[in-house]
């Protein structure tokens, strides 16, 4: 229970820290064939440089309350259900 708690609220802080810095490098760019097989198309991506967040999860303890449940035994009737096969004629 508690590494998935761990867990959720790493998640939870890196979606919030994630804004990453984009700079745009080149322009793409797309040049669509002609209808005749001698020529081709062109694609040219553009380019990108990202710089990303520096993440780093941890650990720590902490003293909670939590609820406990207490369990017993008891005598309690309960539904018996018997079935007897129909017999073939």
């Amino acid at each position: 229970m508690k590494t998935i708690a761990s867990l959720a609220i790493a998640i939870g802080t890196a979606l919030s820290l994630s804004a990453c810095d984009v700079k745009k490098t080149a322009d793409g760019n797309v040049t669509m064939p002609k209808y005749e097989k001698t020529q081709s198309g062109d694609v040219t991506l553009p380019k990108y440089d990202v710089t990303t967040p520096d993440v780093k999860v941890t650990k720590e303890e902490k003293v909670v309350t939590v609820p406990t449940v207490k369990t017993e035994e008891k005598v309690i009737e309960v539904p018996k259900v018997s079935v007897t096969p129909a017999k073939d004629k």
